[in-house]
């Protein structure tokens, strides 16, 4: 019988790097690459990434069943404000709520704050007449000839790009929307249109309109970015299914990424969250902290029972970047993690004004890169600290593809940064790599901390280009005692991708107190997202025969400002069910404030429903057993020895491991060096290893 379309290929488009994962069950295959990341057009590195992949796997364009992709393209075209020229529609009386927003400032005491800027200038948002109250009653019919003179304005006058609608209340009923939108799409059938209560359909008008307002922002470049690279596949004989991560963890089907691009906002990150979980269901761990550190950023995630933390609002292009309030808020579903701008290429500097060292946010990313790339960088990054300190092997990067420039670095952080703090080049490159490694644990205990959580009981997997490098040091600044490196680490959010499950979030608001919710509306909106989840999931390439569905309700104590996310006992409910509602949102919010209070009304804002299929499981150890012999006796793993400084230690004499030849059951003490193709693993002087049957690092600590 012959073997064909049984391979599939996960592709991560990173700041600096794009990785690849291809994975064969039926051939028993799985391959790696790395590629740096084409920022003018992310396709060029994905199409030249996966002919190099086919090359050396020995197969065709054909044999691909499918190509899972994300990208950082809508994070960073809101970032960079280089999305579309949109236009908005909205009630009479409200054209500024995207500018008033919560009427709140992210600074109380800042004179001279700078409020985000909005995604639509005053002067192409529009009015039109129309009223639905929050009961779903017309007050006003909407006017039709409104709504034609003025998308004619705005695209005849204004030259918009995209048009955004958002009319108060559409969450509850959408009969005036949908109807602007025919008559727009009656007009012009080829501009592409958001509709509030399509992108998301919930309370809160301010973040309802900010959301599809960003959604147009967006869409017209991930359209030209998803069709081309559609067609680029397609030259190349590439007749299987491309299928995109969502922010929230899930796989959908390209059609669902174009009409909704802004759910693809933390598509990347959230491939390494969904491979920390894979990786923590197959070890058995309960209680993972996932550290993905790339070029550009780094990205901790809390796993807990082999599940990230979710959450369905999300700031995206914050004015000051840890500043909660100071971005565009979005109601989409993303895994909860905390994103710094710590990378390899983190560019290191002496402020002139403090005379200290800062490390990031800003990055060399992968046009020009750090010094040692030799592609005219010419500021010191981490990654070129990471080499000063003996950590990187100069002819061994990417596997020997790519070779590293140490005079160049030594020579500028010998005339910089050291000359500028007066100390010596070894100290001024171990205080690059110790302010990265500080400020990424900084992150890491405020993000734990405000779940209730202490470091100290997690163990910590690290992956990414640079994770592994600087996995040992966060791991010591958090006092964890274990930490995990999986095979292929280099490039795990891209095996991320191949794990993931297809799956969607969606959500209608519906407002009342426990007590007098219609559960039989309840009930048709919990159905027909379940319908339309579905639909989503056959499209993703889910099995109708596999898909689960899991319903839950955002709820609050009546007079709150806020509300928490409630799991349901029923996909069909009535008041019989009213003790176990009120039961789970009193545990809860226990588990949040350690605290409930049973007298009080409960109401809900939102209903819910996850549908979801299984992933895919994967061996990456394959990798392993294809490339080279492996060793059960760590030194005949060893292929030299390599002095690396370290802090606390000095400079120390380190084995250097070949990561492929360390077989199960393999163990050694530090200090040592790991080395595979895409990454090397750092383990200190007082670190133990072993290598378990997945063939992962697992290093114990003091």
């Amino acid at each position: 019988m012959t073997i064909t379309r049984t391979a599939r290929i996960g592709v991560d488009v990173g700041g600096t790097f794009t990785d690849f994962v291809l994975h064969d069950s039926a051939r028993a295959l799985v391959a790696t690459g790395k590629r740096l990341t084409t920022p003018d057009d992310p396709s060029e590195a994905i199409i030249a990434g996966v002919k190099r992949l086919l090359e050396e796997t020995g197969l065709a364009a054909g044999d691909l069943h499918s190509i899972v992709h994300g990208t950082t393209l809508v994070t960073n075209t809101i970032i960079e404000r280089t999305g579309a020229k949109v236009g908005l529609l909205t009630t009479q009386g409200f054209r500024d709520v995207i500018e008033i927003g919560r009427e709140t400032r992210y600074d109380l005491y800042d004179l001279f704050i700078e409020a985000p800027p909005t995604l639509v200038p005053r002067h192409r948002r529009l009015e039109v007449p129309e009223r639905i109250d929050v009961s779903g009653e017309i007050l006003l019919p909407l006017d039709e000839e409104a709504v034609r003179l003025a998308v004619t304005q705005l695209v005849e006058a204004e030259g918009i790009e995209a048009l955004a609608i958002a009319f108060l209340h559409s969450y509850r009923d959408d009969r005036h929307e949908a109807r602007a939108g025919e008559i727009v799409r009656a007009l012009y059938p080829d501009l592409p249109l958001s509709l509030s209560c399509r992108v998301a359909p919930e309370i809160r008008e301010f973040e309802r309109t900010s959301t599809a307002c960003a959604n147009a922002y967006v869409q017209p470049l991930m359209r030209r970015y998803l069709d081309k690279l559609e067609t680029d596949l397609a030259a190349l004989g590439f007749a299987g299914q491309l299928h995109v991560m969502l922010s929230g963890g899930g796989i959908a089907a390209v059609r669902d990424a174009k009409d909704f691009p802004i759910r693809l906002i933390e598509s990347g990150p959230a491939a390494g969250a969904m491979a920390a979980s894979f990786l923590a269901r197959l070890t058995g761990m309960d209680h993972v902290v996932s550290f993905d550190m790339g070029g550009t950023t780094a990205k901790m995630c809390l796993v807990e029972n082999a599940a990230p933390d979710r959450k369905f609002d999300f700031e995206a292009g914050r004015v000051r970047r840890f500043q909660k309030g100071s971005g565009l808020p979005l109601k989409v579903s993303v895994v909860d993690m905390i994103e710094i701008g710590a990378g390899g290429g983190s560019i290191a500097r002496v402020d002139p004004g403090s005379g200290l060292m800062k490390v990031g946010p800003r990055s060399a990313g992968a046009k020009p890169g750090p010094i040692c790339y030799g592609r005219g960088g010419t500021e010191p990054t981490v990654t070129d600290s990471d080499l000063v300190l003996g950590r990187l092997d100069p002819a061994y990067f990417l596997g020997g593809e790519m070779s590293l420039d140490v005079d160049a670095v030594q020579k500028i952080i010998e005339t910089g940064i050291a000359k500028g703090l007066d100390v010596e080049r070894d100290t001024a490159s171990l205080g690059i790599r110790r302010i990265v490694d500080e400020t990424m644990a900084a992150a890491t205990r405020m993000h734990l901390a405000e779940k209730g959580r202490d470091p100290r009981r997690y163990t910590l997997i690290a992956f990414g280009g640079a994770g592994p490098v600087h996995a040992y040091d966060l791991a010591r600044l958090l006092k964890m005692k274990r930490m995990l490196v999986p095979l292929g680490a280099g490039v795990a959010s891209a095996l991320g991708f191949l794990v993931a499950p297809p799956a969607t979030d969606l959500v209608r608001s519906h407002v009342a107190r426990l007590e007098r919710v219609d559960w039989d509306h309840v009930n048709g909106l919990l159905a027909q997202m379940v319908e339309e989840g579905r639909a989503l999931l056959l499209e993703a390439g889910a099995a109708p025969d596999d898909i689960i569905a899991h319903a839950a309700a955002d709820m609050r104590h009546v007079g709150q400002g806020f509300e928490i996310p409630v799991p349901l006992p029923s996909m069909s409910l009535s008041s019989a069910n009213l003790p176990a509602i009120r039961e789970a949102f009193f545990a809860t919010y226990r588990e949040r404030f350690g605290r409930v209070m049973e007298e009080l009304p409960i109401e809900a804002l939102s209903w819910r429903v996850a549908c979801v299929a299984p992933g895919r499981d994967i061996q990456m150890a394959t990798v392993a057993a294809t490339a080279t012999e492996s060793f059960t006796d760590a030194c005949r793993a060893a292929r030299g020895k390599r002095d690396v400084l370290f802090e606390g230690f000095g400079w120390r004499d380190c084995i250097v491991y070949d990561r492929y030849a360390l077989a199960p059951g393999a163990s050694f003490t530090g200090p040592a060096l790991v080395e595979e193709r895409e990454s090397t693993c750092v383990i200190g002087p007082d670190a133990a290893v072993s290598v378990d049957r997945f063939r992962n690092l697992v290093i114990e600590l003091p």
